[in-house]
């Protein structure tokens, strides 16, 4: 172990036993609502679902996902083909400066009053 490199030693263990603790206490949490949401399933009274509750419950499911993902791809298509960029002027003398407000000239207006 270098000079360098021995400063670095307790903060990086002290990283690696915070991500440990972190993962350790979310996959708790994981566990206790998937204990929590098999028992309140099982808990629930009532006549079965029928086949077509299902049918619909899964199709309503896969429907969601389809227009998430088609969005998300959406988005990286529109953010690697430029769509997102700022938009750049070939010609400012022909557009002027689009950062730059002009007033209306109010000398106009003044006369007209």
């Amino acid at each position: 172990m270098a000079m360098a490199d021995a400063p670095n030693a307790p903060d990086r263990k002290l990283r690696i036993a915070g991500a440990i603790v972190l993962f350790g206490a979310l996959f708790a949490i994981l566990i206790a609502a998937g204990w929590y949401a098999a028992g309140a399933w099982n808990a629930v009274n009532g006549p079965p679902m029928p086949t077509v509750g299902y049918v619909a419950m899964i199709l309503g499911v896969l429907f969601s996902l389809l227009v998430g993902c088609g969005l998300m791809a959406l988005l990286f298509y529109s953010s690697r083909h430029g769509y997102d960029d700022q938009l750049q002027y070939d010609d400012p003398h022909r557009y002027g400066d689009p950062h730059r407000y002009d007033a209306p000239d109010q000398s106009q207006h003044d006369d007209q009053r």
